[in-house]
């Protein structure tokens, strides 16, 4: 199966990770990684109100695109395997120091070292991941 090419909505969503991004960094000196700020969030009080600020913004951002442009989520994925993929994820993140926004938006653009051996790696993870799964497999999603 295909998957949609949709360069412009990309463009503009790549644009705007990056301007939320700089605007954090500019104006409270901290990297936008995601895992971290839900991380924080949940164990810190200090500073709690901008990181649970930030969390939502990200999912009403999502709400108000899926209102304005009318696209629909992808669905039917088996909730199990749903959780399973979160849970690897989330232990990614950890074994990672960071998950691919702060490593890969805000490490990258700080010219890290340790940021860029993480991108490589969860893309060829990733890479890996789709190959097996469509071409081996033959699973179609």
């Amino acid at each position: 199966m295909p998957t949609e090419f949709t360069p412009l909505s990309a463009l503009i969503g790549g644009a705007l990770i990056g301007l939320a991004a700089t605007l954090l960094l500019w104006s409270l000196g901290r990297i936008a990684g995601i895992s971290g700020i839900l991380n924080s969030a949940l164990e810190q009080r200090s500073e709690r109100g901008w990181r649970l600020a930030f969390l939502l913004g990200l999912v009403a951002a999502a709400g108000i695109w899926f209102a304005f442009t009318h696209a629909a989520p992808r669905t039917g994925f088996p909730l199990p395997w749903l959780i399973a993929a979160g849970l690897l994820v989330g232990f990614g993140t950890r074994l990672g120091n960071g998950c691919t926004s702060g490593h890969g938006i805000c490490g990258l653009a700080r010219l890290s070292k340790r940021s860029l051996v993480a991108v490589l790696m969860f893309m060829g993870a990733g890479f890996v991941t789709v190959y097996v799964l469509r071409h081996v497999l033959g699973v179609q999603a």
